[in-house]
């Protein structure tokens, strides 16, 4: 009688146990889905994809382990693709506890029973254990193994986390993994946006990819394509179909291979994954700034421009296009041919440091009138100068004489350009470019005044800068390669005024006569060209609508050509693109922008530049900057009063009847010496004996060009002899002589168009003078440092 409650006991007991358990187990598996689990997709090498600004393919770069591969997320993958996988894989995904017994034991006496071909009977989830931890799946222990981290999945992770991590760690063919990437590669499209027989492709693709598509042609093979209709059968008998889905796969197929994939701008998206390497690793999807349909069009204006003077010894170029609106690069061509070994093809010209020759001129121009140097019609000399020990010459070896600023600047005329250099202070040009963000430079003593014509070194992308800077009206930005990059707060280098007028004055400089299209433009041009020394590099940069267009050809090595002229060589092809971006972007427009408030329009006499006298023979106009631009008086026409028998210079008191007045051109000696050797002698002035109280009237006193003011000259001292120093000095064309003195005593005199040099033979400050003949004097400070 007392069996009965002692089994009752026993049972209760049993279950209590087995519940415990159960609850304990229960516990347990809450405790591993609760507990932190790293991502799936942590630490999977992915591919990254490049964009342009429209959303136009470009590129999909390999991931580090060489595969093709994109992490997507499962709510951007199509349906259709979602089910298809499901239903080709794993119909019972979603009830498994990551592995089917029934599958399990059907694969094993097929594939070691029957000897039958082996057959897994794996599940989704074991498919990506099997993938995650790089399993060897092929023996039992192996099978073992895989199934026992399948359920370790399922117990750390939802089945919507292993079901997205399937479809991105499996295989489609070639190197191509995940099914993000196989929908860009093969069918130029997101997953999200597939019809269902490239899903259902997709769906058998990953249980044997290695056979069922043709490497070359990506034409299906007969097995992929009987295995996708049989699913698709099998769909039928699930989802309702119509007739347009069932004639869809009776139609050809083929995929596209990843040698056809889109390698657009290869020297832009480069420098991009150099610059982001973080980036690149964290993102797949990059958005550029880059335009590729203007890409493509430059690339061929390149190429059909080398094709045409390759006899000439052009053989490479490069290209940048930027938005000076948001600062993006909208085209980057590094060299006239990616995959040419022979002109180093590789190589990102637009990232490598040259000699811009003339191009940085418009900048000092700028800098001049921004510091009150001068204004856009001041007249500048173009003579034989010597700036210190520094003598430059013209590259035409030619002078024009007086030549206005804007002639100066569009005809390239460097005497002009280092004598505006000359005058700059806070900033110097030098310093200007270190501001403006030019990089590598040495310092501003290794450079001197040569920094004028190209004596240093920059990039195309540098030099797009500064050119935006004007288009900008003075405000200097960064380039943007990406839409996201931020834009740190703009710095202002140039007044509006100054930027506006440098602008004007390159619109005036005639485009050359040998471009393709000879058509008037609908948008002004501003353009300067500049050629480096030895003839290595050739350049034409400028502004056009809303573009910055910079244009280098010459050789990666170094190696000089003559051709290699900006005007000659760079101008065509920077021409050529110009006009056929226009062609085809006719709606392109110039940005608004105001003419800036505090910018006025004066008269001016045009033979000085200055301020119109009555006697001016010709006035103009100019730009004008109230409170920094050069205000002065005309001094080149001057009336003189002379005697009517004798032709001399009348002396007051003046007697009407026996006198008459006549303008004359008052010419510095320099400049009547060009216009002399030019074959167009100046009527001399004659000459003014009057005195009034002892002291000569009229006339301008001399200007000591050499040696500069407040200048350290630092000279070697040696046993044949010691460094001199050129004295030299501008008189008025009343003037014969010049007698120069240091520290009031006297060196010696010269005449008013030639040099007198000097040997210090100590250092120290010295006071130097020049005084013509009729005792009109300039004078200034210089410091002398003598060493071995």
């Amino acid at each position: 009688m007392k069996i009965l409650p002692d089994f009752s006991a026993a049972v209760k007991r049993g279950l209590q146990n087995i519940l415990m358990a159960i609850v304990l187990l229960a516990l347990l598996f809450l405790g591993m889905r609760l507990w932190p689990h790293p991502p799936l997709s942590q630490g999977v090498p992915l591919s990254s994809v490049y964009y342009d600004r429209q959303g136009v393919l470009m590129r999909i770069t390999l991931a580090n382990d060489d595969r093709y591969r994109l992490w997507t997320p499962l709510e951007q993958i199509s349906p259709l693709a979602v089910r298809g996988i499901l239903l080709h894989e794993d119909r019972w995904f979603y009830y498994n506890p990551g592995f089917n017994p029934v599958s399990l034991v059907r694969g094993f006496w097929r594939s070691y029973v029957a000897g039958g071909k082996m057959q897994g009977g794996s599940t989704i989830t074991m498919q990506l254990a099997r993938m995650h931890w790089h399993l060897n799946t092929r023996t039992p222990s192996g099978k073992l193994m895989q199934i026992v981290r399948a359920v370790q999945l399922e117990l750390s992770y939802s089945k919507r986390d292993i079901l997205e991590a399937y479809l991105n760690y499996a295989p489609y063919g070639r190197n191509i993994e995940s099914i993000g990437a196989a929908s860009l590669i093969y069918f130029a499209k997101a997953p999200q946006d597939l019809t269902l027989p490239e899903a259902l492709t997709l769906s058998v693709l990953p249980q044997s990819p290695s056979y069922r598509i043709d490497p070359k042609t990506g034409v299906l093979g007969s097995a992929l394509t009987q295995a996708r209709n049989r699913l698709f059968q099998r769909w039928q008998e699930i989802y309702a179909t119509d007739s347009s889905q069932q004639a869809l796969f009776q139609l050809p197929f083929a995929l596209r291979q990843p040698e056809q994939m889109p390698y657009i701008a290869p020297h832009f998206i480069e420098q991009l994954r150099q610059q982001n390497q973080q980036l690149v690793q964290r993102n797949t999807r990059i958005d550029t700034t880059l335009d590729a349909g203007l890409q493509r069009l430059i690339e061929k204006q390149v190429s059909a421009f080398i094709a045409r003077n390759q006899s000439r010894g052009i053989h490479n170029a490069s290209v940048l296009l930027v938005d000076s609106r948001d600062m993006g690069v909208r085209v980057l061509v590094g060299s006239a041919d990616y995959y040419n070994p022979e002109i180093q093809g590789q190589v990102n010209g637009t990232n490598a440091k040259r000699s811009p020759g003339s191009t940085l001129k418009p900048f000092i121009y700028a800098l001049g009138m921004e510091q009150g140097v001068l204004h856009p019609m001041t007249i500048l000399k173009d003579v034989p100068s010597s700036f210190g020990a520094y003598a430059p010459e013209n590259f035409d070896r030619r002078f024009l004489g007086p030549v206005t600023a804007t002639d100066a600047l569009n005809f390239s005329r460097n005497i002009p350009a280092v004598y505006v250099a000359s005058q700059l202070r806070q900033p110097t040009f030098y310093q200007f470019l270190r501001l403006s963000g030019v990089a590598n430079m040495a310092s501003e003593n290794h450079y001197g005044l040569s920094l004028v014509l190209g004596g240093g070194e920059i990039t195309s992308q540098e030099l797009a800068k500064l050119y935006a800077l004007l288009a900008n009206r003075g405000v200097l930005r960064p380039l943007r390669m990406q839409k996201s990059d931020v834009s740190p707060q703009p710095v202002r280098l140039l007044s509006e005024e100054a930027s506006f007028i440098t602008l004007d004055m390159l619109r005036q400089h005639r485009r050359p006569g040998d471009t393709l299209a000879q058509r008037s433009s609908s948008l002004p041009v501003y353009w300067k060209t500049g050629t480096s020394w030895g003839f290595r590099d050739a350049w034409s940069v400028g502004v056009f609508g809303p573009y910055v267009l910079v244009v280098w050809e010459g050789n990666f090595d170094g190696k000089g050509n003559n051709v290699f002229v900006g005007a000659d060589a760079a101008a065509p092809l920077f021409f050529n693109i110009i006009d056929s971006v226009m062609a085809s972007y006719p709606a392109l427009q110039e940005p608004k922008y105001l003419r800036p408030k505090q910018l006025k329009r004066v008269d001016i006499c045009l033979a000085s530049g200055n301020l119109p006298t009555p006697w001016c023979q010709q006035k103009g106009k100019t730009w004008f900057i109230p409170g920094k631009s050069p205000i002065k008086v005309d001094t080149v026409y001057r009336p003189v009063v002379l005697d009517n028998q004798s032709g001399e210079v009348a002396c007051p008191p003046y007697n009407e009847t026996q006198t008459h007045t006549e303008v004359f051109e008052f010419w510095p000696s320099d400049l009547a010496n060009v216009f002399a050797q030019a074959g167009l002698p100046k009527r001399a002035p004659p000459v003014n004996r009057c005195k009034d109280n002892g002291v000569a009237v009229n006339g301008n006193p001399p200007r000591i060009t050499s040696p500069l003011k407040n200048t350290t000259y630092t000279l070697r001292q040696s046993q044949q002899g010691r460094d001199k120093i050129a004295f030299n000095a501008v008189t008025d064309a009343d003037s014969k002589t010049v007698y120069w003195f240091v520290d009031d005593i006297y060196l010696g005199s010269s005449a008013s168009k030639t040099a007198i040099d000097w040997h210090p033979i100590n250092n120290g400050q010295y006071r130097i003078r020049a005084v013509d003949e009729r005792g009109r004097a300039d004078s200034r400070m210089i410091t002398i440092e003598l060493v071995n």
